[in-house]
């Protein structure tokens, strides 16, 4: 999202500078033309975040910045960097999510959600939020009332010359194993590692037996569950699945770059999205999918079912409920006119709400505005 962001105001003619962790050192060599990315060395890490002390003084001179929260280590430095500099700068912050996490970080996030995110928050000109239906449910809920001229709503965006429906790629097909004509495809999206726990992945691992109609004489089709992405717990995914005897049903996909993933979602049928908690706040690969013209079947989580009319472009379903995962795929493997039709009708939502050009000039205002 920062990248698609950057890169578009970067083309309207704007200097874009990012700020981010030297993650690894492989990176450090990675620029692009159309805007300068300063990598920095961190001081610490927690979690994807990072302790980042030299963002004081390397915002010195812009016009805006731009701060995507939470960014646990550095979003701490720009808040205190705004304060002790006064309004010279406007800040902007993109509230994405909710902070949960496991048993051992929870007390940190409650202290930070607590404390410090609310002074972060004060300390904004403007906060976007990818749905009011998310920050009206949760941590920022009363901050939303109290400030409510701070707040507005610009959903992520997709690319629509990158993403648009296509055939299923033969290349593919074979190498995963599909018969195009025998199989129905459900495609996961997403990170594998830690901190993208939420995903759900284990969850629906475990529901494949729940939700596979395969073995019913009802039906004459295969159902075979592609999961793309990479991470430090997909090994343990991998292990599960071998557990299971699924590995026939349950395909890892090798790692797959940014430019071949619309090839992907058009392998799919059903593409879903399984997530566990409100640290999923939205589910950009839906709007990817729906991009692609393929229906989308997602955990009845605030800010995610706002992307979804359901029974129009998809289903919820209810958070960890694997009979009504298995009805909501079912009904749509079983129904090529249904996903045809769900699948058009997100392709022409994507074109109406989530068109990147449009959303990139909207930030744009929003940033004329405040330097006005």
């Amino acid at each position: 999202m920062a990248y698609d962001e950057s890169l578009g105001l970067a083309k309207l003619g704007h200097q874009v500078t990012v700020f981010t962790p030297l993650y690894n050192v492989k990176d450090k060599g990675y620029t692009v033309s159309e805007f300068k990315i300063e990598r920095l060395s961190d001081f610490g890490r927690i979690g994807n975040g990072a302790f980042l002390p030299q963002l004081f003084f390397k915002l010195n001179g812009f016009d805006i910045v731009h701060l995507h929260y939470p960014f646990f280590g550095g979003a701490e430095v720009v808040w205190l960097w705004e304060v002790l500099k006064g309004k010279k700068c406007k800040l902007v912050l993109t509230y994405h999510m909710d902070v949960v996490g496991g048993i051992f970080m929870k007390p940190f996030f409650h202290f930070h959600t607590k404390f410090i995110m609310p002074r972060i928050i004060r300390a904004a000109d403007r906060v976007i939020v990818t749905s009011q239906d998310y920050a009206a449910t949760g941590n920022i809920r009363n901050l939303v009332k109290k400030y409510p001229e701070k707040f507005i709503e610009l959903p992520p965006s997709v690319d629509l010359e990158r993403f648009f429906p296509s055939n299923k790629d033969k290349a593919l097909l074979y190498k995963y194993g599909i018969n195009q004509e025998f199989d129905r495809v459900m495609l996961f999206v997403g990170a594998l590692d830690k901190a993208h726990y939420f995903k759900g992945i284990q969850f629906l691992i475990n529901s494949f037996n729940v939700l596979d109609f395969s073995g019913s004489h009802s039906v004459n089709y295969q159902v075979k569950l592609l999961i793309v992405g990479e991470g430090n717990l997909k090994h343990k995914y991998e292990e599960q699945v071998a557990e299971a005897g699924l590995q026939q049903k349950i395909i890892f996909a090798d790692p797959v770059s940014d430019k071949d993933l619309a090839r992907y979602y058009n392998l799919a049928d059903v593409v879903v999205l399984p997530s566990v908690d409100r640290s999923e706040a939205f589910g950009i690969t839906l709007i990817e999918a729906m991009a692609c013209a393929k229906p989308v079947v997602a955990a009845n989580l605030p800010g995610v079912r706002s992307v979804i009319d359901n029974g129009i472009d998809g289903f919820v379903f209810e958070v960890k409920q694997e009979g009504d995962l298995a009805n909501r795929v079912n009904k749509l493997f079983q129904d090529q006119e249904l996903r045809n039709k769900m699948g058009q009708a997100g392709r022409n939502k994507a074109e109406k709400l989530f068109n990147q050009d449009i959303l990139i000039q909207k930030l744009e205002r929003i940033y004329l505005e405040l330097v006005k």
